[in-house]
Formats: structure tokens, C-alpha cells, sequence
């Protein structure tokens, strides 16, 4: 319960710091938890091509810097493809609960696939003016 607890959270932090397209810089600002007790040493085209237990790995086998990466990959998923993370609990949870069944699932996945396809089912198309 505390990891779902966990990747809710952070996808609700990463949700208000996400206000962009796939066509324009974002604003969004990636800081590490004030727990952390790892260094923030990885590239984003290493996370990027990490399965969960290289980031598990790479994360050194913290849970929350492991959860500064699932961040970051949320917030890259939605900028590429165009999205808003809903800033509310319920969605924080939803994808919560598909991070954890996935990655528990098969540790040999591409963590950002995972994190990705969280994104696709809970964020959303921006309001067009």
C-alpha cells in the first residue's frame, strides 16, 4: 500500500508541474524528494532505456529516488504526447496501481513503457481556445 501510495504521490506532484505540448519547451522542473538519499546520477536517455530493475538499480535500491525517476518518466510521457496529468488523488492512484502491476509483473519491461501507458490512461488532451 505504501508503494501505491508512493507512485500516487509523485504522479500527483508531477501533475502540477506539467503544463505542456509536444510542441513547445516545458516549463517543468524535475527536483529530486527531500528524502532521497542517492545521488541524482542518471541521464534522462539512460532512464529512458532502463528496465525497471536497471532503474531499480540505478536508483540504488532507494525507494525514493527510484520514485524521482518514475517522475521523470511521467513527465516526459505527457510532454511527448501532448498531455495533462489531472491533479487529483484518484488519477495519482490509478496510475499508481498500473505502475505497480506492471513493473511487479515482469521486472524486465522498459520502465518507461510502463510509466508510459500509465500516462496514456489517466492524462488528457489539453482544452483547445
Amino acid at each position: 500500500m505504501r508503494l501505491m501510495n508512493r507512485i500516487a504521490l509523485c504522479l500527483t506532484l508531477s501533475a502540477a508541474t506539467v503544463a505542456a505540448s509536444a510542441q513547445q519547451p516545458s516549463p517543468a522542473t524535475i527536483t529530486p524528494s527531500a528524502d532521497s538519499t542517492a545521488p541524482h546520477n542518471w541521464t534522462t536517455e539512460q532512464i529512458l532505456t532502463c528496465t525497471v530493475s536497471d532503474c531499480w538499480q540505478l536508483a540504488g535500491r532507494n525507494e525514493n529516488t527510484f520514485f524521482d525517476i518514475i517522475q521523470q518518466l511521467a513527465v516526459i510521457s505527457a510532454q511527448t504526447r501532448g498531455l495533462t496529468l489531472p491533479d487529483n488523488a484518484d488519477a495519482g492512484r490509478r496510475a499508481g496501481e498500473y505502475i505497480r502491476a506492471k513493473a511487479k509483473s515482469d521486472h524486465g519491461q522498459l520502465l518507461y513503457a510502463i510509466v508510459d501507458g500509465s500516462v496514456r490512461k489517466v492524462g488528457t488532451k489539453p482544452a483547445t481556445n
